[in-house]
């Protein structure tokens, strides 16, 4: 059974407006992309994927991901709702910085909770799309996320 706070119920409408926004942008014009990596607090191996949309203001983009994370007798389903700055390009590398709400769903022997969270991150990503992050957990997410990840660009 699934239980939601009202606080996480909060956070759970805040990002179906949000979602309603994105899908004014046109989906030509966004990117996808696959992650993985590994938290602390739950002990856990994720993986998962996330869009990014074009810029919403001067480098600002938003980029909402899903992540499944498995181990530490926990499954926990993680909806970030992430707006990302991206740092101005110096090369083939480019640095960012991010931060945004989170809904986790945390099951547990088959009862699951949800939870709200918001997560701060840094990361770096290749012109190509390779992309290395970090994301430090506050409320109820998980404490320390390090992950790995591609996103498909458009051309």
């Amino acid at each position: 059974m699934i239980q939601l706070r009202p606080r996480a119920f909060a956070v759970a409408l805040a990002a179906s407006a949000l979602m309603l926004f994105v899908h004014a942008a046109p989906a030509s014009a966004q990117s996808a992309g696959v992650r993985v990596g590994a938290s602390v607090d739950p002990d856990q191996f994720f993986f998962g994927g996330h869009i990014e949309t074009p810029a919403l203001a001067d480098r600002i983009h938003f980029r909402p991901n899903v992540e499944i994370g498995v181990g530490n007798d926990v499954t926990l389903t993680a909806f970030n709702f992430e707006f990302v700055y991206r740092l101005p390009e110096k090369n083939d590398w480019q640095f960012y910085a991010g931060a945004g709400p989170a809904l986790n769903l945390y099951n547990v022997e088959g009862d699951t909770n949800g939870e709200s969270g918001f997560n701060i991150l840094l990361g770096v990503e290749h012109r190509q799309g390779l992309f290395f992050e970090i994301k430090a957990g506050l409320a109820d997410s998980p404490d320390f996320k390090v992950a790995i990840g591609y996103t498909f660009k458009k051309r």
